[in-house]
């Protein structure tokens, strides 16, 4: 089940205390508990006596991983950040303990579990629901394509012992959205007796609840096309324990949902509509402070682009008040769009709310091919000023860089990365494959087409070549998305990013750090940064059903030997960003700039390959000029430190 609030992340109201105690606490649930069944699992003796007293009504809630290339369950010992999708169901499972829907003799238990940090014990999870007569079910959350194998493997035994099984995410969302027909993926769910839930949960889960308590669960709840509003909705929220499980300090939620643009590879604007819903500030400021007085401070918003919340200026200025004025020191990454920087005041209120790192799906550089994916909005002649913009006021920039338009070749592709090293000031690039995912106008059309489509769905994660391409093999694909990290994170240019950054302001050992993660994930660990953890877990009996459980003569020690060299490996690379951070730092007083920190100007379309590399760069130029013309725009201010007030 989902709450469907983050694009590949996460996707509700309790009122908790303030520092100043001026919000009034909720009781916290006695009932409600946050474990993982891989940690173990809650003993009886262990649970109150109110509890043991009355019914338990359990529910495990599950935010499933996925396999990698080798068949085995992708875990860690610590995970990046938890899923919004699980404390966003987690929030809303335990607003319904809070309001007792199931009657004041029924208690409603929750476990929740995150895959990609805690290993999911079916036997156990069986165990404890059968010693409860089977009075609860499982939720997988969540489950985004590339899951959703993993998630009909755990279902599979837990229908097999009489469990209620719901699974619910933006596959089964987008596909439902997609397409008129129940499709055989989802149609092999159904088959197994597993209820889908499509759309979002807000305003349902009482109903939910209710036909799961009386053994009345239907096979489909599809509110696919009725989105709820987001105003007054409960808080997502997972507890600290839970947090603690990743790596820093940070958790998730979304302040508002759904995407005004048209993006063709986008499952965003199918599933959660192109028309803005947002919380209000007050529901903000309510999210900020039950997780910081859990001790939690860092924070992703999950919205697909946070520029296009209509409320994004009375949301800055409420987390600004709760910084500058209730002293609440915390801090946020934002996803938005290459053209934030033209609205008004955006960049300054992100600055003073906190906003330390954002992301932009800058996705290419040729225009041809931002036309072809209907990414209109992205333009190349404003690039530079809303990186400049960004790193004017300090702020991180990462970006997300697709391989494999129609218009892209190994050689295109690498002169493309190149340019963006020399001529745009970026920090932590990031490389997809483009991919058509389930949910997506893409997907739809090749389908619909006949166009060959790997039907694996678990390589559906933006890491493998699904379909065929006009310019490339598949090896050829491939390698180069191999190659692009290694273009793009040389020692030389590493260099250059961090001198860069100590120009801005920017702390350029944690960006160190960052760079060390992002430019060795996909060599050691293969697997991509986003997906990467701290300290790969294996168990030779988390693989894929058809394929054999190696033994253990064999398994241990090759688990051990990639141990270490991939630790090896680790500090190698460590020891190597690390000297260039000694050696940049040590230059912090010496003034440094180069061609893409330079003022945006005229000419500059004449002079940098980013306007002159191909035809469509050059009429992208001209058509500026035109738009420019017929409107009476002016450019804006060229930004450099200087004006930031940054030595």
């Amino acid at each position: 089940m989902t709450a469907t609030a983050t694009h590949e992340f996460a996707e509700r109201d309790h009122e908790v205390m303030s520092g100043n105690g001026c919000w009034p606490r909720r009781p916290k649930s006695a009932t409600t508990e946050l474990v993982g069944y891989g940690a173990g699992v809650m003993l009886p003796q262990q649970r109150t006596e109110a509890s043991t007293a009355r019914k338990r009504f359990r529910i495990v809630l599950i935010k499933p991983s996925h396999y990698d290339d080798d068949g085995y369950v992708i875990r860690w010992f610590r995970s990046p950040m938890p899923a919004n999708s699980l404390a966003s169901v987690y929030g809303l499972i335990d607003d319904c303990a809070q309001r007792q829907i199931l009657g004041p003799d029924i208690d409603i238990e929750i476990t929740a579990i995150d895959e990609t940090n805690t290993r999911v014990r079916v036997d156990r999870i069986i165990a404890d629901l059968r010693a409860n007569d089977n009075f609860g079910f499982v939720g997988l959350v969540g489950v985004q394509s590339n899951q959703y194998p993993r998630s009909l493997h755990i279902a599979k035994p837990l229908r097999d012992a009489g469990i209620a099984v719901i699974v619910g995410g933006f596959h089964v969302s987008g596909m439902l959205a997609m397409f008129p027909n129940v499709m055989a993926d989802l149609q092999q769910a159904l088959d197994m007796g597993v209820t889908l839930f499509a759309g979002e949960a807000e305003g349902r889960m009482d109903e939910v609840l209710r036909d799961a308590a009386a053994g009345s669960l239907k096979p489909l709840y599809n509110y696919i096309d009725d989105l709820p509003a987001l105003e007054d909705a409960v808080t997502p929220f997972l507890p600290g324990n839970s947090v603690r499980k990743t790596i820093g300090n940070v958790t998730t939620f979304d302040a508002g949902r759904g995407c005004p643009f048209q993006c063709s590879f986008c499952t965003i604007i199918n599933v959660q509509g192109r028309k803005s819903r947002r919380r209000s500030p007050d529901d903000v400021e309510r999210i900020l402070r039950k997780n910081y007085e859990h001790g939690i401070d860092r924070f992703f918003i999950t919205d697909d682009n946070f520029a296009r919340n209509k409320d994004w200026e009375p949301i800055f200025d409420r987390i600004i008040k709760l910084r500058e004025q209730d002293g609440m020191d915390v801090r946020f990454l934002i996803q938005v769009d290459t053209l934030c920087h033209k609205i008004p005041n955006f960049v300054a209120k992100a600055k003073r709310a906190g906003i330390t790192r954002i992301f932009i799906g800058l996705e290419n550089i040729n225009p041809d091919n931002l036309l072809a994916a209907k990414k209109r909005q992205n333009k190349i002649t404003e690039y530079r000023n809303m990186l400049l913009a960004w790193k004017a006021a300090g702020i991180w920039t990462y970006a997300g860089y697709i391989l494999g338009f129609p218009n892209d070749t190994p050689e295109s592709a690498r002169r493309d990365i190149e340019i963006i090293k020399k001529e745009m000031p970026l920090d932590v690039l990031e490389f997809f494959f483009l991919t058509p995912l389930p949910g997506s106008e893409d997907h739809k059309v090749l389908f619909n087409k006949g166009v060959p489509l790997d039907p694996d769905l678990n390589k559906y994660d933006l890491e493998h070549a699904l379909t065929p391409h006009a310019h490339m093999s598949k090896a050829e694909w491939e390698k180069l998305y191999r190659d692009a990290w290694a273009i793009y994170y040389t020692g030389e240019h590493i260099e250059t990013i961090l001198r860069r950054a100590q120009t801005y302001g920017i702390n350029i050992l944690r960006l160190a750090q960052i760079i060390l993660w992002f430019a060795q994930s996909l060599a050691i660990e293969k697997v991509h940064p986003l997906q990467g953890g701290f300290v790969r877990l294996k168990n030779r009996h988390e693989r894929r059903p058809e394929l054999p459980v190696e033994p253990v003569w064999t398994f241990y020690p090759q688990l051990a030997g990639e141990f270490a060299i991939k630790h090896a490996r680790v500090a190698a690379a460590a020891w190597s960003i690390f000297r260039i951070w000694r050696h940049v730092a040590k230059s912090a007083n010496v003034p440094y700039t180069d061609q893409a920190m330079t003022p945006v100007t005229e000419d500059e379309t004449q002079r940098f390959e980013l306007f002159t590399h191909n035809k469509s760069a050059r009429e992208a130029v001209v058509h500026a000029r035109k738009i420019k013309l017929l409107t009476g725009g002016a450019d804006q201010s060229p930004l450099v430190p200087a004006q930031a007030g940054i030595k």
